[in-house]
């Protein structure tokens, strides 16, 4: 149709609406809050562009408000599952001999789409299924998904354009081709951005999928979906199945054209994965590949020439924000004892002026954890904090689930550098913090590296220019996004690209074109224009 090589320009990343009061897209979100908290939606399962309900159902409710109905969603059964594998399969051939620019283009539409008409819809579900405030809910489910769509065009020009060197008797070339199979996809409940990413950036490159999302996240995923649709997805190149995890893998792991895994979600459920993946690897027609980021144990780590209300505001802030519910969030902290007095008074009166409750309420910068389950095993931490002689908790403590599953902001202080708030993820809004004595800078960075399995984010504050790059090079494998006087958490798409190592995944870089190159398998043509017609060399003479 266009003989053109065409690429996409990078983009500049979507400005972030304020919400301010009064304004324009305050009224819009506002009115969309109320229209979704005043409807239950019956949510399909979606294949090969086909709405199936098979009767068997699950509940989604608000984490605010654990009794109010949002939505009734249909489960896969193992035939559903089949069908997705099946389906995904059939779109695959027509899909990837699409011009990869046709692809892009309806990656480019489906940013549109959530930039001018969707994007109170997509926000207000993310408000209202995932317990997010209205920023955190504009800069992940509006601005971040919009920045993959359109950052993940760019990368791919960059990728296509990557080609070997040629003589002039031949001509050298590197085909990208799709991953032989179908792509799993497993998304978690805490970013729609991430649900979006793990299916369009492996959909950009050619491939399709059989799409698992979280059943916490499902009235955004479904409205995400949707999107996808209208923006001309074809059927079957993305395949939306609700269910139980384990029944959908038990089928997905044992198909011979499953090709990869693209994960984001708990380090157990991966290294689970990966077992069943190694366990069957004589079925698969190709390796599988396998790429996930699996969560954190984040720090921030402060000099003595570190500003106290800088360091303080990047704790509440990289804590506390969605409830630290982000595989980012800062989860402990290293303070040297010459700033710790003041640090700790501008921690006390931040949180003192922290407002917690429903999400429709904009002045609440603290909301619900996801549900029970995160509830209970948040309290058990910070359980076991109070009953600790090496801990004191000196700011929150308590939780309420009688109505919503509300914890406050909690800030734990440790003398045990190796406590368990120090070494385990929580994943929720708890913070520990580490009093260590100035002179004892080095060893307190190594006990930082050590510490704990993961290594996805971190940041040093520091004044001091010296101290500052040792902390960089002492810490280079403990974090896979490092910070410098900044929370370790808000990476944006195309500016940090994100991930981690250690127990933290496989720092395959999500918003980047890191991430794209993994769902290709690249060919190497070589053609000839003058072939040989002596098989004799001249060292044979």
């Amino acid at each position: 149709m266009n003989n053109a090589i065409y690429n996409f320009r990078e983009p500049k990343n979507e400005p972030v609406f304020t919400y301010k009061p009064g304004s324009q897209e305050r009224r819009l979100l506002e009115e969309e809050l109320t229209e979704q908290k005043n409807k239950v939606i019956d949510i399909p399962l979606i294949i090969g562009g086909k709405e199936i309900r098979t009767g068997k159902t699950g509940k989604v409710y608000m984490p605010s408000d654990h009794k109010h109905l949002l939505a009734t969603y249909h489960m896969a059964t193992e035939k559903e599952v089949s069908m997705a594998i099946d389906a995904a399969l059939q779109a695959k051939d027509a899909w990837l001999n699409l011009a990869w620019m046709e692809r892009a283009a309806i990656m480019a539409k489906a940013a549109e789409l959530i930039s001018k008409k969707y994007r109170f819809r997509i926000n207000a579900a993310t408000m209202l299924g995932q317990g997010k405030n209205v920023m955190q809910a504009e800069i992940d489910a509006a601005c971040e998904v919009i920045d993959y769509l359109r950052f993940n065009n760019y990368f791919a020009s960059l990728v296509y354009m990557e080609q070997p060197s040629s003589e002039n008797d031949t001509i050298n070339r590197l085909e990208y081709r799709p991953l032989e199979g179908f792509i799993y996809t497993v998304t978690p409940f805490n970013f729609t951005a991430i649900a979006s990413n793990l299916n369009t950036s492996v959909a950009l490159m050619g491939n399709t999928t059989v799409w698992k999302p979280a059943s916490t996240s499902l009235l955004s995923n479904y409205y995400l979906m949707k999107i996808l649709e209208e923006a001309g997805i074809p059927p079957g190149v993305i395949n939306f199945i609700p269910g139980s995890g384990s029944l959908i893998s038990s089928v997905v792991l044992k198909h011979k054209e499953l090709t990869g895994i693209h994960f984001t979600g708990s380090n157990y459920t991966f290294n689970t994965l990966w077992k069943q993946i190694s366990e069957n690897l004589s079925i698969y027609k190709s390796y599988p590949k396998l790429i996930g980021e699996t969560g954190g144990k984040d720090f921030i780590f402060a000099h003595n020439s570190a500003h106290p209300l800088e360091l303080a505001t990047a704790i509440v802030r990289g804590a506390f924000e969605y409830q630290g519910q982000k595989c980012s969030a800062a989860s402990r902290s290293y303070i040297p004892a010459s700033i710790w007095d003041e640090t700790r008074q501008h921690i006390l009166r931040m949180i003192s002026e922290i407002k917690t409750g429903d999400v429709t309420d904009f002045r609440n910068f603290v909301n619900a954890v996801i549900d029970e389950e995160s509830w209970d095993r948040i309290m058990s931490y910070i359980n076991k904090a109070k009953e600790s002689a090496n801990a004191k908790i000196i700011a929150g403590g308590k939780g309420d689930k009688s109505k919503g599953y509300f914890i406050e902001p909690t800030v734990i202080v440790t003398e045990d550098p190796n406590f368990i708030t120090m070494r385990e993820e929580i994943f929720g809004p708890v913070m520990s913090i580490y009093i260590y004595a100035d002179d004892k800078f080095e060893d307190t960075l190594r006990l930082c590296d050590e510490t704990s399995p993961y290594a996805l984010t971190g940041s040093i504050f520091s004044n001091d220019k010296y101290s500052m790059i040792k902390a960089c090079r002492a810490l280079r494998y403990a974090a896979g996004n490092f910070y410098i006087n900044d929370k370790p958490t808000g990476a944006m798409v195309g500016q940090q690209p994100f991930g981690g190592a250690r127990a933290s995944g496989t720092n395959d870089k999500a918003g980047s074109y890191l991430n794209l190159i993994r769902w290709v398998s690249p060919r190497t043509i070589k053609e000839t224009l003058m072939p040989a017609t002596d098989f004799k060399y001249p060292f044979m003479e």
